[in-house]
């Protein structure tokens, strides 16, 4: 069946993701292939102190996209959408959707970036004696007990941005178990909630006299290939305004980035690790065994279909690299030498190439916003040089490229080394690895361990998380993800593979050991400006 007559039979499967600097709808046909897209660009607010984002942005963002996702297939194919076979949401994991009885918001959507709950996450850190990160909605919620917000006797549900849009569309309050995992812990043996510290939490708040109970106000727990509901009359509406799209369409668990990002790798199987590096970074290995201990930068989260994962998670990546290329970029302009972005940002990452192993003496920190695994609550970009650094255009890229990975690799060096967590195969996805050997090379470097990116990586979350929808839609009786994905969307591909340079991992060592001295300099700078 061509892509023209699965469109038109019904058969398509949609995977949209709201990613932190766009939101992106991929059509797949049945043999998993992108067949159309479409996009919308959106940013976060800062105000009064919180990232967030406006809900009327959420939904301005899923009309333009789904609206410039039916331009391609109409231009493509001459065709419309009436029907499809699944649809899947996902968006950035963790942070706060607070709603009353009504459904409607209680204080405006805190998204994953802020890092406004260290008391919260310090205390439930040690109640649980499990790692609670500072973006984890049970860290937002319980901060604004600690902080008598007023909102917090009120809340009805407390959801996730994929969580919200799901409800919205279908009616159902659910989220799939690696999304959950970012909320509250799950445990492994039952594929849901921890009762034990459900019950810890009760006890923390039983003073308050709040009329909920947390068990209430959270999502039901799916795991990847349950049904998830089907698209009501008002969901369709809200995701095509011009009514074509039919009703009852079956909607998959919503999922995060993080589990999306793992099946569009194919690193769901136990001892599979991938890295997605885009305004954010994020490093996740599929554990045969739990840690030896609580460690405050390593997170405890699940895969879609609810296996172990150790997750390090970084708040900032790319967002400083794009600045200073958008810098870059208006110079060129100004002396008429104006440059296609992309070409530009293919010439500056194959320059750093040609930068020292250590970046010469130069050191940036490309905190946009506050950075846990280093302990700042806030973050300044900052670029230092040494008098006697080799101040080269080559160095320079090439010391924003590894400040992009240093915070990871310090992170990550703790699973890695410290705990001995295997990993067999590390897949690399995301904005930074677009370019073709640069960013998987400095990140093999980094971790000293064989990077692969697959010729699909570019398709990012939203085929991802079609690729989820199909999962629940044609899987086999007893067919797992794991062999799902392996068997019937990548066959066998395992992506180009790069070594890492001994060369450059001494470097990156002594980059590392100079960075982590520095961060005094980044300390400061929060401190005083």
């Amino acid at each position: 069946m061509g892509a023209k007559e699965c469109i038109e039979a019904g058969k398509a499967v949609l995977g949209i993701e709201f990613g932190s600097t766009r939101i992106k709808a991929v059509l797949i046909d049945e043999q998993h292939n992108p067949i159309a897209q479409g996009g919308y660009e959106w940013e976060n607010r800062l105000e009064n102190g919180i990232w967030t984002y406006h809900m009327e942005d959420v939904w301005t963002g899923l009309k333009v996209c789904y609206a410039e996702l039916k331009k391609d297939v109409k231009a493509k194919y001459g065709t419309g959408i009436g029907k499809l076979a699944a649809i899947g949401f996902s968006a950035m994991m963790h942070g706060y959707v607070a709603c009353d009885k009504n459904g409607e918001l209680l204080v405006p959507f805190r998204t994953w970036r802020n890092t406004i709950t260290g008391q919260a996450s310090q205390e439930l850190t040690r109640v649980f004696n499990y790692n609670i990160p500072q973006r984890w909605s049970i860290a937002h919620l319980y901060q604004a007990v600690l902080n008598n917000e007023p909102h917090v006797p009120d809340i009805d549900y407390l959801t996730t941005l994929a969580g919200y849009i799901h409800w919205k569309l279908t009616g159902k309050r659910v989220v799939g178990v690696g999304e959950a995992s970012g909320m509250f812990p799950i445990d492994i043996s039952t594929g849901n909630y921890n009762r034990e510290m459900l019950d810890k939490f009760a006890t923390l708040v039983a003073g308050k006299g709040y009329g909920w109970k947390l068990e209430d106000i959270l999502p039901k727990v799916l795991t990847a290939g349950d049904d998830a509901g089907t698209l009501s009359a008002e969901g369709a509406k809200l995701l095509d305004e011009s009514g074509e799209l039919e009703a009852g369409i079956r909607l998959c668990p919503p999922e995060g980035d993080a589990g999306t990002g793992m099946a569009a790798t194919n690193s769901v199987a136990v001892r599979t690790g991938n890295v997605s590096a885009g305004t954010s970074v994020f490093a996740m290995v599929v554990m045969e065994k739990e840690l030896s201990k609580v460690y405050p930068i390593i997170d405890l989260v699940t895969t879609p279909s609810g296996k172990l994962v150790g997750m390090v998670h970084c708040n900032n990546c790319t967002s400083d690299i794009n600045a200073w290329t958008g810098l870059l970029d208006e110079f060129a302009e100004a002396i008429g030498a104006k440059q296609d972005k992309g070409k530009l940002f293919e010439l500056l990452f194959n320059k750093a190439l040609e930068g020292d192993a250590d970046c010469g003496g130069l050191m940036s920190f490309n905190y946009l916003s506050g950075e846990s695994v280093t302990e700042l609550d806030e973050g300044r970009p900052l670029f230092v040089r040494k008098p006697d650094a080799k101040f080269t255009l080559a160095n320079f890229m090439r010391t924003h490229i590894y400040s992009s990975l240093a915070t990871l690799k310090y992170g990550l060096d703790v699973m890695l080394k410290d705990e001995g967590v295997k990993v067999d195969t590390m897949y690399g996805h995301g904005g930074l690895f677009k370019t073709k050997g640069v960013g998987q090379g400095i990140l093999a470097a980094a971790i000293d361990a064989p990077v692969s990116v697959m010729s699909t990586a570019g398709e990012g979350g939203a085929w991802g998380m079609a690729l989820l929808a199909a999962y629940m839609v044609n899987k086999s009786e007893g067919e797992t993800l794991e062999d799902y994905l392996a068997n019937k969307v990548f066959g066998g591909e395992t992506g180009e593979s790069m070594q890492p340079d001994p060369k450059d991992v001494a470097g990156f060592n002594r980059f590392l050991e100079e960075y982590v001295k520095a961060l005094e300099i980044e300390r400061a700078a929060v401190k005083s400006y």
